[in-house]
C-alpha cells in the first residue's frame, strides 16, 4: 500500500541548549569524579527520559537538601535554588555543585544588584516554576513580588513605584513578556528593566523558529515534558502563530495519530531540555505511516557553550 506524501518542517535551532547541555554534562561527571550514588536537587533538567538515563548512571534526585547525606556530593539544579540552599550545605559541610544555567545566574545577579540599590523587585514568571522560587529566594521575603500575567500588573502592591526594578524568568513567551513589560511601563513609568533581556537567547530562537513553520502546518508537535516551561511556551506559540494543531508529546508513543489524520504537514521542534534521539524516535515513527519529506527551517544558528565548574575539572584530592 503507497504511504500517504508528507512534508515534516524541522524547526532550527531545537533541543538542548548550552545551560542543559552543562547541567546534565555536571552530573555524569559529578559521578566520574565521586563514583555513585550523586545526588540531585531537583529534576536536574525537566525531560523524564533525561532524568531516568541519569538514574541510571547513579544520580539519585531528591526535592529538598534535607533528603541528602551529608558524606555524598549534591548538584543544584539548571534551574537555580534559592539562596538559603548552599548556605544550609556549606553549614553542613556537603560537597556541592551548582549546575544553575549561566543566564539564570546572571538574573540572579541583577536582582541581587537593583536590591543593593534599595529598588523592590517585581519577577514576571510563573508562580511555583523551580527558576521563580530560585530567583525570588536570592532577596529576602517580601523583597520580590511575581507578576504572572497583565491583569497582575494592575493589582501589585508596592512599597514605592519610584524605587522599582524588573526581572524576568528565562523561558517565558517573548510575545506575551512584551505585553507585561508595557503594563509595568505604564503603571510605574521609573521601573528599571534589564540591561540585556532576561529572556535567554534559546527560548528566543526556538520561539522565532516555531514561529517560521508554524503558519505552514497543518499540525505541530513539540517534544518536551509537561513540566518543562520552555516546551510548553512553544505549543503555545505555536498555536498563536496558526498552527490549528499545536501538541506538546514526551516521545513517539505519545503521539495521537488519530488527530493528525489527514494531514499532509507536520512541523517538529523540541523544547530545551529534550535530547535529539527522542525528536529522531518522533521522525522515524512519521517515517513509518507516511512517505516524508523533511525540510529544515533555520532561523538562528547556536554556538555556545558553557564551562563545567572548576570543582569538576580538578583531580580528586586524595
Amino acid at each position: 500500500m503507497t504511504k500517504p506524501a508528507l512534508t515534516l518542517y524541522l524547526a532550527a535551532p531545537r533541543g538542548f541548549c548550552a545551560g542543559v547541555d552543562r547541567a546534565i554534562k555536571i552530573v555524569e561527571m559529578a559521578i566520574e569524579k565521586w563514583g555513585a550514588p550523586v545526588y540531585v536537587r531537583h529534576e536536574i533538567v525537566h525531560n523524564k527520559f533525561v532524568v531516568d538515563s541519569l538514574r541510571d548512571k547513579g544520580a539519585i534526585f531528591v526535592e529538598e537538601l534535607e533528603d541528602c547525606p551529608d558524606d555524598r556530593p549534591v548538584i543544584f539544579s539548571a534551574h537555580g535554588v534559592p539562596k538559603s540552599v548552599p548556605a544550609a550545605a556549606t553549614l553542613r559541610q556537603m560537597i556541592y555543585v551548582d549546575a544553575t544555567c549561566p543566564l539564570v545566574s546572571k538574573v540572579h545577579i541583577e536582582a541581587q544588584r537593583h536590591a543593593s540599590a534599595g529598588l523592590q523587585m517585581i519577577m514576571i514568571g510563573h508562580k511555583g516554576h523551580p527558576e521563580t522560587v530560585g530567583t525570588m529566594g536570592q532577596l529576602p521575603d517580601g523583597e520580590v513580588l511575581l507578576v504572572e500575567t497583565v491583569e497582575d500588573v494592575a493589582t501589585v502592591a508596592v512599597r514605592d513605584p519610584a524605587q522599582l526594578a524588573f526581572v524576568t524568568q528565562t523561558t517565558l513567551s517573548v510575545d506575551d513578556t512584551k505585553d507585561i513589560v508595557a503594563a509595568l511601563n505604564a503603571r510605574f513609568p521609573a521601573i528599571i528593566g534589564p540591561h540585556k533581556e532576561d529572556i535567554c537567547y534559546a527560548t528566543t530562537n526556538r520561539q522565532a523558529a516555531v514561529k517560521a513553520v508554524a503558519p505552514k502546518s497543518d499540525a505541530l508537535l513539540v517534544v518536551g515534558a509537561p513540566n518543562s516551561s520552555n516546551s510548553r511556551r512553544l505549543v503555545e506559540v505555536g498555536a498563536k502563530a496558526g498552527c490549528n494543531y499545536s501538541q506538546l508529546v514526551q516521545r513517539a508513543a505519545n503521539i495521537d495519530w488519530r488527530a493528525l489524520d489527514g494531514i499532509r504537514s507536520i512541523a517538529i521542534t523540541a523544547g530545551a531540555s529534550a535530547p535529539e534521539l527522542l525528536v529522531n524516535e518522533v521522525i522515524d515513527a512519521f517515517r513509518n505511516r507516511y512517505d516524508v519529506t523533511v525540510e529544515v527551517v533555520e532561523t538562528a544558528v547556536e554556538d555556545i557553550e558553557f564551562k563545567v565548574p572548576r570543582v569538576l575539572r580538578q583531580p580528586v584530592q586524595l
